[in-house]
C-alpha cells in the first residue's frame, strides 16, 4: 500500500504550539490512498474527538471514513449514512466506537443535530460528521476539519487534495503532519 503523498512541505499557518489552526495539505491519488489516509487518521484519534468532513458529492468522505473505521477496528461495514443520518459502529476491541453522521439532509443546524444526541456520544466515541460545517461546531471547540477537493468539473480524475485543520487545545499540540506521510 502506498501512503498518500504530501503536496509540498506541510507548513502550519500559525506559530508552533498556538491554539490557532495549522493546515496540512495532502494529495491523494486513488480511493485506496484515501482509505489509507483514514487508517492513519485513526491512529491520532481517541474517544471524544469530533472530525468534520467537507467536500462535494463523490469527493471521498465516506471512503476516508471507511478507512478510519478499519483503523479503529469497528464492527460493520462503513457506508454512507445519508438516508439514516447516523450509524454507530461499536469497537471490536477496547477502542472507542465510531459514530458516522451525514448532515447533508439536516437543515436545522445544531437544533436538529441535538436530536441525534451527539453531545452524549461525544465523550466516549469518535464522531465523524460529513457535511457538518455550520451545524456541529458548537458541540466542541476541539475538532479536526478535513476538506476534500478535486479538480473542478473533472469527475474522472482520482486526484484529491485534502486539507487537514486542527482546531482547539486538543489539536494545538497534536502532530497532524504525520498524516502527510
Amino acid at each position: 500500500m502506498e501512503a498518500p503523498a504530501a503536496q509540498g512541505p506541510a507548513e502550519p499557518s500559525g506559530p508552533a504550539g498556538a491554539s490557532g489552526p495549522a493546515d496540512v495539505e495532502i494529495t491523494v491519488t486513488s480511493p485506496e490512498q484515501m482509505r489509507e489516509l483514514g487508517r492513519r487518521l485513526a491512529k491520532l484519534l481517541r474517544a471524544g474527538d469530533l472530525v468534520m468532513l467537507s467536500g462535494e458529492l463523490g469527493a471521498g468522505k465516506t471512503t476516508l471514513t471507511r478507512g478510519l473505521g478499519e483503523g479503529l477496528g469497528v464492527r460493520g461495514a462503513v457506508t454512507s449514512p445519508t438516508f439514516v443520518i447516523a450509524r454507530v459502529h461499536p469497537s471490536l476491541g477496547d477502542g472507542p466506537p465510531l459514530v458516522h453522521v451525514d448532515a447533508y439532509r439536516l437543515s436545522g443546524g445544531l437544533d436538529e443535530m441535538e436530536d441525534l444526541d451527539l453531545d452524549v456520544s461525544l465523550s466516549d466515541s469518535v464522531i465523524v460528521v460529513e457535511w457538518g460545517e455550520g451545524k456541529v461546531e458548537e458541540l466542541t471547540e476541539d475538532r479536526l476539519r478535513l476538506r476534500i477537493d478535486r479538480a473542478v468539473g473533472d469527475t474522472t480524475d482520482e486526484v484529491r487534495h485534502v486539507t487537514v485543520t486542527g482546531l482547539g487545545e486538543r489539536w494545538a499540540t497534536a502532530d497532524v503532519s504525520v498524516l502527510a506521510g
